[in-house]
């Protein structure tokens, strides 16, 4: 079977296991719509329905029912084939991270690692360098309540606004400074504070607490804060650029924000980290999120 087909089954299997898309597209580090068409395209080439879609999640047809359990056992296997012989080219690092985080932390960081090591290749959630292969990843970076793995940081989640959009706090009214102002929301997971707890704390605003634009992850949020379509409420790891360069601005002191309540998680695969560029790549990771973790400390206490 060709390596796409074994993709979709490895999303077919996930997606029927945790009784969800979009738990299927965590664990694999690609969007619910990219695990949906996986399982689309299998069912296409076998002409035949696989899953049946409802209130109670995602679940298999009969058919497919009868031989799960294969199904199971066989990515379990492939798992233990994986970790034995690591089938993946000696100076790829394979790495499955929170879309926000790979997208607005680790990209934007990574070019300085390519730099000092340019020998060195990348998969990060399915792109890259180097085919995205089944199996586990060398290395995975997540948040949430049942993240596995050593803490990275802790974020700050703060309202940030484009520097435009400043004259519309207390326009309205100039007690509850931020009535009337447009919010944008990010879906958020694990008890990450949004806007209901941010003004629940500190007030500014009586009501329209969860009206506004909503988006399916911070960096769709951000490009729309960044053209002054309204206020977002974002961790602080991901504003570092933004707020240096000037292109977002903190509306009230970085002290005025909400500890999110899971810091982001390192997990690394045994036998992958010895291998010397995953070992060369974690001590660059570790080095940065120390930075990372100080200016937020540095921020968050600022007055």
């Amino acid at each position: 079977m060709v390596a796409t087909h074994l993709r979709a089954l490895q999303a077919l299997e996930l997606a029927i296991r945790k009784g969800s898309l979009t738990e299927a597209a965590d664990e694999l580090g690609i969007t619910p719509a990219a695990v949906g068409q996986r399982i689309r395209s299998l069912e296409e080439f076998l002409d035949t329905d696989l899953v049946v879609r409802g209130r109670k999640g995602t679940r298999p047809t009969p058919e497919l029912a009868e031989i799960f359990v294969d199904l199971q056992l066989a990515f379990q296997t492939l798992d233990r084939v994986t970790e034995a012989l690591n089938f993946q080219k000696a100076t790829a690092v394979h790495i499955v991270a929170d879309l926000d985080f790979a997208d607005l932390w680790l990209a934007p960081r990574l070019h300085a690692f390519r730099q000092a090591h340019p020998k060195v290749l990348f998969c990060i959630n399915g792109e890259g360098d180097v085919p995205s292969r089944v199996g586990a990843p060398d290395i995975r970076i997540e948040r949430g309540a049942h993240t596995k793995g050593d803490p990275l940081f802790s974020d700050f989640f703060v309202p940030v606004c484009d520097p435009r959009n400043m004259w519309r706090v207390g326009h309205h009214d100039a007690e509850e400074e931020m009535e009337g102002v447009a919010l944008l929301h990010v879906q958020r997971r694990d008890d990450e504070p949004d806007w209901e707890a941010w003004f629940n704390a500190f007030g500014l605003r009586r009501s329209g607490l969860t009206r506004g634009q909503r988006f399916r992850n911070a960096r769709l949020a951000l490009d729309a804060t960044r053209n002054a379509v309204g206020f977002m409420l974002c961790g602080l790891s991901l504003l570092e650029e933004d707020l240096r360069s000037g292109a977002l601005t903190l509306p009230y002191p970085a002290s005025m924000g909400l500890a999110s309540p899971c810091p982001y998680r390192l997990w690394a695969r045994r036998s992958a980290a010895t291998r010397p560029q995953v070992d060369k790549f974690l001590d660059w990771l570790a080095e940065e999120a120390r930075a990372t973790q100080a200016f937020i400390t540095k921020q968050s206490s600022s007055a």
